[in-house]
């Protein structure tokens, strides 16, 4: 991210994890009143007077924590690293020479033990019962590296740590207790398990120290840290920063107060997770941001250029060719089949926007997948989005290509986009070739599988033993839920041009729990089940299908049969930044809904809403069970 120049001192602070709630990497800025999904770390930071903004990081979270002596060590040599990346690496890439940079980073910690986001429920359960009656710490290290420009040209780094720690004491825990708060999805993305500042809260006994330590920042500790910075004496080469000091007052500054407008106020960059930054949300318009530059608006502005470089890569199979070892960029235009020129163009442009590494290598540059890259965008990763991304290309970007059309017509484009207009677009365009039944299978698979766990464990399906996956094309999804779910066996019913292709993506070892049968789910009887499953479904059908589709399903289900759905849920006011939004402006003859819609719209076929689960993934999910019958 840009920063801004008004003022005479910059101060970058990186990888604030805040409180625990890792990957919720968003940007905060004081005076653009920038909205975020974590409003408690954005009222720590601007309560320092603060102004800001986010810039990613690229340090890999390796450390090896069984050789650091105590859990804070860990916490400040993880901050240390973060904020030592960004220092060097701003000069260089960004062209920008930061003043201060800010690291910081916060564990929970028990009986010796840093615990780490839970990986599923019964995970988070471990975690909260290790807790339950316990006294436990919460660290946060924190960094302040100081960028000194030498003669030459060269950058100078000094640093500054330190850490804090508040106890914080469990009550004890009963079952129902425990159940009740993982059920309600709130630890599953929190380290230890628990937000203090929400649920969570009540499980705490008492806490003793600095309460926004636990939220994800020590406020005080840091501005204390700060004010001795901006007021030590002129042989510290820190004193070279300049700052503007007030005429009102030459006492120490040891508070937030010192950082307020009348004094210092320098300007700031957060950089956060690497795998958080899409999280970042456009600043409020109000009268008050006039100042600086709309960074988010050209940030959106050139965001067709960021996704286009994403898919050319995906095509040309970038990222397989990098997916053994680093290459030249000589060696990846032969492999890619592409001139020397446009394949640095595009591998640079890789690298700026986070895909790629470029490292000098044995006196050569060469360039590297980065470990999120070789996790979602190598084809053959066990989570690739390869298959989407390809999908998106081929299938959505020529859609939104003809956008214009389609807000003024209302209508969707198939017919300008593919040359015909389309009642049923997978019948009558995926279909007539079997390469775009696979294309598109390939597609919904990798989707399924980066989203499967999280919507198959989103709730306790113990009482249910059969399910059927409704329009569950390769089986992935069904896959998971048979993973999650040891006593639970799922047919997966779609048609049979679909199903004729599972040989393709079916693991063997779990054949025999999950099995295959072909249909129209409008046309032909439904497999009978105690569960079904609609992921992906509802959203793509006009009003009158899905009213047929779930008609059909409440006269099959009896009393007490479970529908679970999962969609992108809408906010209520449809404000929030929101991938359905932007997916609703292909103008399909379906829609996207929230959880109040969709909850009306199965109560009028029989079905009352049990429980809601949004999992911070692509497809959140809603449980269902259907009323007795008079």
């Amino acid at each position: 991210m840009r920063m801004r120049r008004e003022r005479p001192a910059h101060i970058i602070p990186v990888e604030l994890r805040g409180g625990r709630e890792k990957g919720e990497g968003q940007k905060w800025c004081r005076s653009l009143k920038t909205k975020c999904a974590s409003p408690r770390r954005q009222e720590i930071l601007t309560n320092a007077g603060l102004r800001f903004e986010v810039v990613p990081s690229w340090f890999k979270e390796t450390l090896d924590k069984t050789l650091f002596k105590t859990p804070y060590a860990y916490a400040v040599e993880t901050a240390k690293q973060k904020a030592l990346e960004v220092a060097q690496r701003m000069p260089l890439k960004h062209l920008k020479k930061p003043d201060i940079v800010i690291g910081a980073d916060t564990v929970v910690t028990v009986d010796g033990l840093i615990l780490e986001k839970p990986v599923d429920k019964q995970d988070a359960y471990c975690m909260l019962s290790r807790l339950s009656g316990k006294e436990h710490s919460v660290y946060t290290g924190v960094v302040i590296v100081l960028c000194h420009e030498r003669e030459g040209g060269e950058t100078e780094h000094e640093v500054v740590e330190f850490y804090e720690e508040t106890k914080v004491k469990f009550a004890d825990l009963s079952e129902e207790m425990l159940w009740e708060y993982i059920n309600s999805g709130e630890p599953m993305d929190k380290a230890g398990g628990y937000g203090i500042q929400a649920l969570g809260g009540m499980l705490v006994e008492y806490v003793q120290g600095d309460f926004l330590n636990v939220v994800g920042f020590p406020l005080n500790h840091f501005c204390k840290q700060l004010g001795k910075i901006y007021n030590i004496s002129p042989e510290s080469p820190a004193y070279k920063i300049k700052r503007k000091t007030s005429p009102e007052s030459d006492g120490p500054c040891t508070s937030a107060s010192c950082l307020s407008e009348k004094t210092a106020q320098p300007d700031i960059s957060i950089l956060v997770n690497s795998d958080s930054v899409h999280n970042a949300v456009e600043p409020e318009a109000t009268e008050n941001n006039t100042e600086g530059f709309p960074h988010s608006l050209v940030e959106l502005l050139d965001g067709f250029k960021a996704s286009k470089t994403l898919f050319t890569a995906s095509k040309l199979g970038v990222f397989d060719v990098l997916s053994d070892t680093g290459l030249t960029l000589n060696e990846v235009a032969i492999r890619i089949k592409a001139s020397v020129l446009g394949t640095e163009k595009l591998l640079d442009a890789a690298v700026s926007i986070g895909l790629l590494h470029k490292l000098k290598c044995e006196d050569k540059l060469v360039y590297r997948n980065t470990e999120q890259t070789k996790q979602y965008l190598v084809s053959d990763s066990p989570l690739s989005l390869h298959a989407y991304i390809l999908h998106c290309n081929d299938m959505i970007w020529p859609l939104f290509n003809h956008l214009e059309s389609a807000v003024r017509e209302g209508t969707n484009q198939h017919e300008k986009a593919f040359g015909k207009k389309s009642e049923n677009v997978f019948q009558d365009v995926y279909l007539k070739k079997a390469e775009m039944v696979m294309c598109f299978m390939n597609a919904m698979h990798s989707i399924a599988k980066v989203t499967g766990r999280d919507v198959a464990t989103a709730f306790d399906l113990s009482r249910f033993k059969t399910a059927c996956d409704v329009g569950g094309c390769t089986g992935a999804m069904a896959y998971e839920f048979t993973k999650a779910h040891p006593d639970l066996s799922v047919i997966v019913f779609d048609l049979p041009a679909v199903i004729e292709l599972r040989s393709h993506f079916q693991p063997i070892e779990q054949a025999g729990r999950v099995s295959f049968v072909a249909g129209d789910f409008f046309k032909d009887d439904l497999p009978k089940a105690d569960l079904y499953i609609l992921a992906r479904i509802l959203h793509d059908w006009s009003d009158e299908k899905v009213h047929e589709l779930l008609s059909k399903l409440s006269k099959t289900c009896t009393p007490g049969c479970g529908l679970l759905l999962s969609e992108i849920l809408l906010d209520e006011e449809r404000t929030r930044p929101s991938r359905a939004l932007l997916q609703a402006l292909s103008m399909s003859e379906g829609r996207q809904r929230n959880t109040t819609e969709y909850s009306n719209l199965m109560r009028k076929h029989g079905f009352s809403p049990v429980h809601t689960q949004y999992t911070d993934n692509l497809l959140d999910a809603m449980l269902f069970v259907k009323d007795d019958q008079a």
